[in-house]
């Protein structure tokens, strides 16, 4: 296992050992509190300083929100929380390229690990305030929502309205919140350091997903494209997915719940379905804070349509301030148009498809159009993912194979056997009442269990790099 890994897995066992005797409340906010900002301060003691701060601006424009919550107040709270984001995270990218020591003041601001996560968390608060939420935290208790070290770098984005009861909560762990979250920390790694990294190098060094985006001198065929469109998809899917699950285990084991961000997107058959299906919390913040307040702005159709493109182009700007995030984020918003407006002409037309065969195209028009986005998220810029498109548009083209040829075999092995793997669970998930099928499962779990910590071990000897630390 990397040094990076052990070292976290050692953090979580001895903050544990420290945590499990204690029963006081506001002793073990404490301890989490100073666990969680040693943890962050292990990425940069500035970045602390920046979160600090943060939570102490946020703290003060609350208790003020709290006694009076008016529109000007939130607004100045607002400004405030986005004035920290673009100064951290947009200027650098606005002020030029060349090294940092060359460029000018914002070239040489490095962005604090996780600021969009804990900035959207600090947003939350002062929305719920200002709708009238009964939230009344201490110091210690906002600061530990916004620095908890299982969610401070990389989400899930969590709600001070979910966590407050939590972090007051007098019971430690039950044995099942420990054996859960150790399970779903073991599947987690599995997930990210072995299927996703997997996707990523292929078998050999420039076999994987991110060799086939790096070859823009030969181009791509048709085919090429799809599956890189395809292999990317899983590969962000396994790779956030499996962090999410880390996170929401380790939480666990502590005895606090986290929401969960990921329930089996692929499977989703409409574009609707798939954004409450991906990435959850942040599209769930998404549409109760952006989507929700501009769509009921008016009552006219055509304005809800603008909204659900307006608040999918700020979960691409959220992402990066480059053109291809904001496309990709427009696109995802036109494909949620689209899908409405079709099911209008649906309804008023009072067409079906014969033999339930409506399902099976809807999500497979679903999946294409979503792994198609991707070209925009992972493409180095426009001209790229302008290439690759023409690919896909090129009937030509899809006679020409130019990845190496382990790539066609291992990218849709591995998406076949996840599909595979859900269909199995989700058969022997309607034997569960069944005392045999119980049996069988104790039986087969340590193996399995046994067989993902091999490989993890094994595999965690490559260099793995968490794509969403650079939001």
């Amino acid at each position: 296992m990397t040094v990076q890994g052990l070292s976290y897995l050692l953090f979580v066992i001895l903050v544990w050992l420290l945590a499990w005797p204690v029963r006081s409340p506001r002793t073990r906010q404490i301890l989490f509190l100073a666990a969680s900002y040693l943890f962050y301060a292990s990425w940069g003691l500035a970045f602390l300083a920046i979160l600090v701060v943060s939570s102490l601006m946020n703290y003060a424009l609350g208790t003020m929100l709290r006694r009076r919550p008016t529109v000007g107040r939130l607004w100045i709270g607002v400004a405030a929380n986005l004035l920290l984001l673009v100064v951290f995270k947009y200027l650098p990218h606005f002020s030029g390229e060349g090294p940092a020591s060359s460029g000018g003041l914002f070239q040489r601001i490095i962005m604090p690990v996780g600021i969009s996560f804990w900035t959207f968390q600090a947003l939350s608060y002062l929305f719920d305030l200002y709708r009238e939420e009964e939230l009344n935290p201490t110091l210690i208790e906002f600061c530990l929502y916004m620095a908890f070290w299982p969610t401070v770098l990389s989400g899930p984005v969590c709600r001070l309205t979910e966590m407050l009861p939590q972090f007051r909560n007098a019971s430690g762990p039950a044995w099942d919140d420990i054996a859960v979250g150790t399970r779903r920390i073991i599947i987690g790694l599995f997930m990210k350091v072995v299927v996703a990294q997997f996707l990523m190098t292929g078998f050999n060094p420039g076999e994987g997903v991110a060799a086939g985006f790096d070859q823009i001198a030969t181009g791509w065929g048709g085919i090429d494209v799809w599956l890189l469109a395809i292999g990317f998809g899983f590969q962000l899917f396994f790779d956030f997915a499996g962090y999410s699950h880390i996170v929401i285990g380790t939480a666990r084991v502590f005895g606090i719940r986290l929401a969960e961000n990921f329930d089996h997107p692929y499977f989703s058959t409409t574009p609707s379905v798939f954004w409450t299906r991906w990435h959850m919390s942040l599209s769930f913040w998404i549409r109760d804070y952006v989507f929700l307040p501009l769509a009921t702005a008016r009552r006219d159709l055509w304005w809800r349509n603008v909204a659900r493109v307006s608040a999918m182009t700020l979960f691409g700007l959220w992402h990066e301030a480059t053109l291809p995030f904001v496309l990709w984020g427009a696109f995802q918003g036109v494909l949620l148009v689209a899908h409405r407006q079709g099911q209008q002409l649906q309804r008023r037309l009072a067409f079906t498809w014969p033999g339930g065969w409506g399902s099976f195209v809807s999500w497979s028009i679903t999946f294409a159009l979503i792994s198609l986005g991707w070209i925009l998220f992972r493409s180095h810029d426009l001209n790229q993912a302008l290439t690759m498109f023409r690919a896909v548009l090129s009937p030509a083209s899809y006679g020409q194979l130019t990845l190496r040829p382990n790539f066609y075999i291992v990218t849709p092995l591995v998406i076949g056997g996840y599909f595979l793997y859900i269909g199995m669970e989700s058969v022997f998930a309607r034997w569960a009442d069944r005392v045999w099928a119980r049996r069988t499962f104790r039986l087969l779990s340590p193996i399995y269990y046994s067989t993902a910590i091999f490989l993890i071990i094994v595999w965690s000897k490559q260099e793995s790099v968490f794509v969403y630390f650079q939001f």
